[in-house]
């Protein structure tokens, strides 16, 4: 069974659903994710980190822009996901977060998948 909690936004810039499937854990940005909207995606991030989790998704397939702000929220979580031993998994779709993560490195350092928005499949990049 499938539990959904979201808070309402606190900027208008980003939504951040949190999606908890037993043990795993999807993480839901939807919009722009800068330097002020970051905190609101970092804050959800840490919430879910201090729970009890198997795995930690990570989907960015409705983000339409990802600045500097947005990836060291992404590193930071990623490092703290392998302290606790957490798989987690990077989800995205649009060009807008797949190049900067792959310009960073980040693409490959987070193991970032790209899917296929109409269908959440993993496509071929």
């Amino acid at each position: 069974m499938a539990a959904s909690f979201a808070e309402p936004p606190v900027t208008d810039l980003v939504r951040v659903d949190v999606v908890a499937l037993g043990r795993t854990v999807r993480v839901i940005a939807t919009g722009e994710i800068d330097s002020s909207s970051s905190p609101v995606f970092e804050r959800h991030l840490d919430g879910v980190l201090e729970g009890s989790l198997d795995e930690l998704v990570i989907d960015l397939c409705a983000v339409t822009f990802l600045d500097s702000a947005g990836l060291c929220v992404l590193a930071s979580v990623h490092r703290r996901a392998r302290e606790r031993q957490v798989p987690m998994r990077v989800l995205a779709s649009s060009r807008a977060v797949v190049r900067p993560l792959q310009i960073t490195g980040l693409w490959r350092l987070l193991g970032a998948e790209q899917v296929d928005p109409r269908t959440g499949d993993q496509s071929v990049a």
